[in-house]
């Protein structure tokens, strides 16, 4: 399985490709798309789908895995990050893919193993899991994350099968994910 995991930002939007082989994860590339902050939002935008559009067209990912906006104070930044992330999830599904998305929290549990891991945590167990030769750019770093989450959660599933609720969850089924 092929994953492109993707960072979104506004003005930098994260992407790396991660195969897997066996129990092996191999390391396919890693990169970012900049835009100029000093460019108009919508121009933005549509450097980020364009980007993404490419490198898809190049690697052929079967999936693409994406971090879920977290919500901070500021609105119009969570509101920017939203829409960056729209941009790629646009990019994805265009191409006909299948789209994951994941919290920060879950990335990093299903990488270092603790949902609170720093960022420093995360991107040195990636260069770990990959056998990468230096930490990659911050977030081509935190997508190649995205990227293993995603592959880990897809090889947990096929082993137990689908999802259970189980008692230990608590709330209403509403919010249940698998």
């Amino acid at each position: 399985m092929r994953v492109l995991g993707i960072d979104p930002g506004s003005r930098i939007t994260g992407y790396g490709f991660v195969e897997q082989q066996g129990s092996r994860l191999l390391h396919l590339d890693n990169g970012a798309i900049f835009t100029d902050k000093a460019a108009d939002f919508p121009e933005r935008l549509r450097l980020i789908f364009e980007g993404l559009s490419r490198v898809i067209a190049q690697y052929r990912p079967d999936a693409v895995a994406i971090e879920d906006v977290y919500v901070s104070e500021n609105v119009r930044a969570a509101l920017k990050l939203g829409q960056a992330r729209g941009a790629a999830i646009a990019a994805a599904v265009h191409a006909g893919l299948p789209v994951a998305e994941y919290t920060a929290s879950q990335v990093k549990q299903a990488v270092v193993g603790q949902g609170r891991a720093g960022k420093e945590q995360v991107q040195k167990m990636v260069k770990a899991l990959l056998g990468l030769p230096e930490v990659a750019q911050a977030d081509a770093s935190d997508a190649l994350a995205v990227a293993v989450c995603h592959i880990n959660s897809h090889s947990l599933r096929q082993q137990t099968g689908p999802a259970v609720l189980t008692s230990r969850r608590t709330g209403s089924w509403r919010n249940y994910r698998p």
